[in-house]
């Protein structure tokens, strides 16, 4: 057993905690609701202060949500640890390696079917038919695929959901009071996070490769995972798949996973796994991981939002994860692997408008939020390991074997990837093709430095 993974707390004092939470709630709650809420700060005491009345009404649903995902799970893991009788759960609040609480919820009441477009929706069997490789050589790197598609913190002890749920990375109110806006809790920061080849968006920078132009039906990548350190909770870093369709303004569709640090979304700086869609260019639908309703999760082994142990290290042993996103031919849903084949759920093509055929767009590579005023000096966020391209592997971050899924179901080359670097003084990209490793690229960069003040 793991040592970080046996709590330090007492469990009488532990079974005091429940009743404080409750407590504190109820306060929150009263207070909340006592203060006009469209005044620019808290006054006569209050924790809690909401800029609008729309803000105040979200959070509520945001709350209620919640709640509805707790009382659905038939066990709770935390540090090891679970206790569970007739669907009702009693943790003891022992240190966990991560702080994760997971909850293990039924299939059928996962948040997705809260989505209108989902209202009685079952969760769809896998698909008879994954796409077919087009016999690309499989380096030593790949064998790691087979041992665990995801290895995440909380499964570090040996616990695990059982058959017929699925692992729900617990929100807090916490986490949603820590967003710097409640009404976009769970959301991407206005500007959305697409790299936009004929303009910056404000914010987000990009180390990325892409291709156009064709019918896109999928792609698949493996990149290294690595704890990006991030100079601002109000900042992130990541690293992903973007899967498009649409113009670059009200209806853009994307489909997103990958990993990710964001302090503000997770309350830490550990490397997690993540996914994002969006059918109108990040500005009302769609969400981080299990924010929102869509997203329909099936495996009970891979906890979306959970954080990802252990990662690679500088001129050490490289980790890295394999992505396959693709729409399946029969059904039309945009299906989401892990490794070898481990399928982690799908987004439905109801969902979305142009994804609801084909993608138009695949882009691959790292995103940086920069959220320094004009005029300051850079942000020293890093992206990928906080190193450039050119020091190579173990040292760089990478992407290898990039492929896109064609007309047949047929996995194939990423040919004409174009390479893009929005401030290459900050973070770059370099990529090259050939051996075990096909198409691929080394990214990012430390952020501020003397290429880029």
């Amino acid at each position: 057993m793991d040592p970080r993974c046996i709590g330090s707390g007492s469990p009488i004092i532990a079974s005091f905690v429940p009743f404080l939470l409750l407590f504190s709630l109820l306060v929150v709650s009263t207070s909340s609701s006592s203060v006009p809420t469209s005044a620019p700060g808290g006054g006569n005491g209050t924790t809690v202060m909401f800029r609008s009345a729309r803000e105040l009404l979200r959070f509520q649903r945001i709350k209620a949500r919640l709640a509805k995902t707790r009382d659905a799970s038939v066990k709770t893991i935390q540090a090891c640890m679970h206790y569970s009788f007739l669907h009702v759960v009693v943790v003891f609040l022992a240190e966990s390696p991560d702080g994760d609480v997971i909850d293990c919820v039924p299939t059928h009441l996962q948040p997705a079917f809260e989505h209108p477009k989902l209202r009685g929706h079952k969760p769809e069997k896998e698909p008879a038919e994954r796409p077919r490789s087009s016999g690309r050589h499989v380096g030593a790197a790949d064998e790691d695929e087979e041992e665990d598609a995801l290895p995440q913190t909380w499964r570090r002890c040996g616990e695990s959901c059982p058959e017929g749920t699925i692992p729900v990375r617990r929100t807090t109110e916490d986490d949603v009071l820590r967003a710097s806006s409640v009404s976009r809790f769970g959301m991407k920061a206005w500007g959305g996070g697409v790299a936009r080849h004929d303009s910056t968006d404000i914010g987000h920078e990009h180390a990325i490769g892409y291709v156009s132009g064709s019918q896109f039906y999928g792609a698949k990548a493996s990149l290294n995972v690595w704890p990006a350190q991030v100079a601002s909770p109000a900042e992130f870093s990541l690293s992903q798949i973007w899967v498009i369709s649409g113009t670059f303004g009200n209806d853009l569709n994307t489909i997103e996973a990958g990993w990710q640090v964001s302090p503000q979304l997770y309350g830490d700086n550990n490397p997690r796994f993540f996914t994002y869609w969006t059918d109108d260019a990040y500005q009302e639908t769609g969400c981080y991981n299990l924010h929102c309703s869509g997203f329909v999760q099936t495996s009970s082994r891979v906890a979306i939002g959970a954080a990802i142990s252990p990662f690679s290290s500088y001129a050490g042993r490289q980790f890295d994860i394999t992505v396959l996103i693709w729409k399946d031919p029969r059904q039309g849903h945009w299906w989401l692997q892990l490794g070898s084949g481990d399928l982690v759920g799908y987004w439905p093509s109801s969902l979305f408008t142009h994804l609801g055929t084909r993608a138009g767009m695949v882009q691959f590579g790292g995103e940086v939020v920069n959220a320094r005023p004009a005029g300051a000096p850079h942000t020293a966020t890093q992206m990928g390991s906080g190193r450039f391209p050119g020091e190579g592997y173990a040292r760089a971050a990478y992407f290898r074997n990039l492929q896109v899924v064609d007309w047949d179901n047929s996995l194939v080359p990423a040919a004409g990837l174009q390479l893009l670097a929005d401030r290459p003084g900050c973070y770059d990209i370099a990529g090259g093709s050939g051996g075990a490793w096909g198409t691929y690229f080394y990214y990012g960069g430390p952020g501020r430095n003397v290429r880029c003040p």
